[in-house]
């Protein structure tokens, strides 16, 4: 493989700590390398983490020893930071990027503090309707910010910002339904309802849901469903199922989340911003359970929005019974001027050329950074390689491996696993 510092622009994403910061973050990164960029992506040890990149190439995946705030555990918060910010600023030394891009959450402020100290440019994105703490502070000592709801925008200090939407992956575009559901061992005349709680579960929704399986069970729903449960109730979901003789597919995670929604003829969910972007990219109809601990309520903004726009059902928690799940999924399935609805809604969320706009965004102010030294040098500034979108070879690395090999899982850093938080459902 061509090495990533022979490429003459490099960018670093700190996204990892939830797939709502990692996903987005990935999707960027592809479009950097597709322009010919060297992209390094700041993850977290968390389990999550490391299987979504599990199968990533074409660009160098470090793990940073960061763990996220908890209450009485400020000091593992605290080493994890220091050692982060130690680590990157060690490897920024030897490997220097023009750019580095913070998708929010606990592994976010090292990168962006170790840039500041070499002169790169520094941006973030924030998915949610609500910026997180991390976001709130850096919003004040970035280059630009860029924002997936407008409503954030008096919510950061950014000095340049722009509203593009959240980044997906590519792959998550509108599907054939029947196909997906073949791929994925269902009937493909069968409604599908998808049921998932983000990339690590979500307890409440699933009691919620094994609740409600009876009174579907009462009116003769003859659905499919496609459970992703997290790990820690799988087993239980899989028995309420089985229990009501219902045909369910239930999985603790599943990276092939394209073909889920695809799938999908409606969905139970969380309000994770990532999780929102997808279902508009796919158009699925869902009833939205924000999760009531997320920090700042952020979750129910995120779905207010959604709901507010006619793109969703919004449920809260604290006050949500198994009656009135049951009377809104009998709605979405069996209506189809419902869905019909939601889906022109949806299809005003999305937002398709959002990592597009952040990477040449991004590449901009390089080159504005690097034409400013470059006069002061008595230079021409060099011309970007691989900005034509219909030249794949030259967008990406000419290097022939470089396609088809990935790279190695590098750690920055040693670090006691003991200093990891437990993992929280939500």
């Amino acid at each position: 493989m061509t090495p990533a510092a022979s490429l003459s622009v490099q960018v670093a994403i700190a996204c990892g700590g939830t797939g709502g910061h990692l996903f987005p973050g990935l999707a960027v990164a592809d479009e950097l390398v597709r322009h010919g960029c060297a992209a390094t992506l700041f993850i977290s040890p968390k389990e999550v983490d490391q299987q979504a990149v599990r199968d990533v190439s074409g660009m160098e995946i470090i793990t940073l020893p960061a763990v996220g705030w908890q209450r009485g555990r400020s000091g593992a918060f605290l080493r994890g930071f220091i050692r982060s910010y130690r680590a990157t600023a060690k490897l920024f030394k030897t490997r220097r990027p023009q750019a580095v891009l913070a998708m929010g959450g606990f592994t976010s402020m090292p990168p962006i503090l170790a840039a500041r100290r070499i002169g790169a440019r520094t941006f973030i994105h924030e998915s949610n309707a609500i910026p997180g703490r991390a976001n709130r502070w850096l919003s004040r000592v970035v280059h630009g910010a860029f924002i997936g709801f407008p409503e954030t925008a008096g919510r950061l200090r950014a000095r340049n910002l722009s509203v593009t939407g959240t980044p997906v992956r590519p792959g998550f575009e509108v599907r054939d339904s029947s196909a997906c559901r073949v791929q994925l061992g269902l009937d493909p005349e069968r409604p599908v309802l998808l049921v998932m709680g983000g990339s690590q579960g979500a307890r409440g929704v699933n009691e919620l849901l094994i609740q409600t399986l009876p009174l579907l069970k009462a009116d003769g729903a003859d659905w499919q469903w496609l459970h992703l449960a997290g790990a820690g109730d799988a087993q239980k979901v899989v028995q309420a199922y089985a229990g009501y003789r219902l045909k369910a597919i239930v999985r603790p995670f599943l990276t092939e989340m394209e073909v889920a929604l695809g799938a999908a003829t409606a969905a139970v969910c969380r309000a994770g911003a990532s999780s929102l972007a997808e279902l508009a990219a796919l158009r699925v109809p869902a009833v939205l359970i924000p999760y009531p601990a997320a920090t700042d309520n952020h979750q129910f903004f995120n779905a207010r929005a959604f709901e507010s726009s006619g793109a969703a059902y919004l449920l809260e928690e604290k006050t949500a019974s198994p009656e009135a799940l049951r009377q809104l999924l009998l709605d979405l399935v069996h209506k189809p001027a419902v869905r019909e609805k939601m889906r022109d809604a949806l299809a005003r969320w999305h937002t398709p050329c959002a990592a597009e706009q952040i990477a040449s965004t991004i590449l901009a102010a390089v080159e504005v950074e690097a034409g400013k030294r470059n006069y002061h040098a008595g230079q021409l500034p060099a011309a970007r390689p691989g900005t034509d979108r219909g030249d794949a070879a030259t967008a990406r690395n000419p290097s022939a491996s470089a396609e088809t090999q990935p790279m190695r899982i590098n750690h920055v850093a040693d670090y006691d696993k003991t200093l990891l938080p437990a993992g929280r459902v939500a």
